[in-house]
């Protein structure tokens, strides 16, 4: 089980990517703060009406709509914090992930069972954030159950206009 958390995201078109990202790796919901999100959606009709997008107060509070054993893992550029390529990802995970024009707040921080952060210069936007730990997750924990693999992966992930062959 793995849920997203997006702290006060500003930018429909990064959040709208987040939702692809969900569906590709298989995630099983989003979780966000704040109100810039949803005066930003107005203007973007690609990530209306999503099941798997809930607004919450507090992503803590969201933890806790949860199963008790759900780690809560921050995603910062955080002194101290594990660099995702050491980091071994809980089995059951609420990863949060910070505004793109700021960090994840202090009280979230101190409550989380892990800080991870990818080892970059400079940071990335939130999307491509998302991305890199739910592919990191999927490499080193394996395709999620009754996830197809391989060719038959392919065939069903690629667009109908790809008929490629090695």
């Amino acid at each position: 089980m793995v849920y997203l958390g997006l702290e006060n995201p500003k930018d429909a078109g990064n959040v709208g990517s987040v939702l692809r990202a969900l569906g590709c790796y298989q995630a099983d919901g989003i979780f966000y703060t704040g109100s810039r999100y949803d005066r930003a959606v107005k203007h973007s009709p690609d990530t209306r009406n999503v099941a798997q997008i809930a607004h919450v107060d507090s992503l803590l509070m969201a933890k806790d709509r949860l199963p008790e054993h759900t780690s809560l893992i921050c995603v910062e550029l955080v002194i101290g914090a594990t660099s995702l390529p050491d980091f071994k990802h809980p089995e059951h995970a609420l990863y949060v992930f910070g505004p793109e024009d700021g960090s994840i707040s202090q009280d979230i921080v101190r409550a989380a069972d892990e800080v991870v952060y990818i080892p970059t210069v400079g940071c990335m936007n939130l999307a491509a954030t998302v991305n890199v730990v739910l592919y990191d997750r999927l490499a080193k924990l394996g395709p999620v159950k009754g996830i197809k693999s391989g060719d038959e992966l392919i065939k069903s992930s690629r667009d109908n206009r790809n008929r490629l062959r090695l």
